[in-house]
């Protein structure tokens, strides 16, 4: 995060999980917060479970009641055995930490993407609650990489 008192941020990520909010909370979330693109972080964005959140209807929704953008990046999803090996239970939080940050590295995020396709971007994935979220761990990673980032989780 960006001390206010000693500069001003280059851009801003905000961050969201879609569980826990109502449809009316998370667009409005995301419009006050003047978001430009969603960008999806989920590894799966079409499951049943995700009700307003689901791809196709999500860029439906963003575009007609707020006029967002909407992108899935997969580059900044976990793989599919790190997310398996947690949701079972046969990892816990820090080796979560520990194997997604070593994706990030692997993948470099930071040479594939650039600043300005973020600013009044949103990370957007299931969590409620960016602690224990991937999104949060990518952020970090886009801090250390990126000087001038803002981050702030809606």
């Amino acid at each position: 995060m960006i001390d206010a008192d000693k500069c001003q941020p280059e851009f801003t990520l905000f961050t969201i999980g879609f569980t826990g909010h109502s449809a009316e909370e998370f667009f409005g979330k995301l419009q006050r917060a003047g978001v430009k693109t969603l960008v999806d972080v989920r590894l799966n964005n079409v499951s049943q479970l995700a009700g307003f959140a689901k791809q196709k209807d999500l860029r439906y929704f963003l575009k007609v009641i707020a006029e967002i953008e909407y992108v899935h990046e997969k580059t900044l999803a976990p793989t599919k055995e790190i997310l398996d090996a947690y949701k079972k239970g046969d990892i816990d939080w820090t080796d979560y930490e520990r194997r997604f940050n070593q994706l990030l590295v692997e993948r470099r995020p930071e040479l594939q993407l650039a600043p300005e396709q973020l600013d009044r971007g949103c990370l957007l994935c299931s969590e409620y609650d960016h602690t224990h979220c991937h999104r949060r761990l990518v952020t970090e990673h886009l801090e250390r990489a990126w000087p001038g980032i803002e981050v702030v989780h809606l």
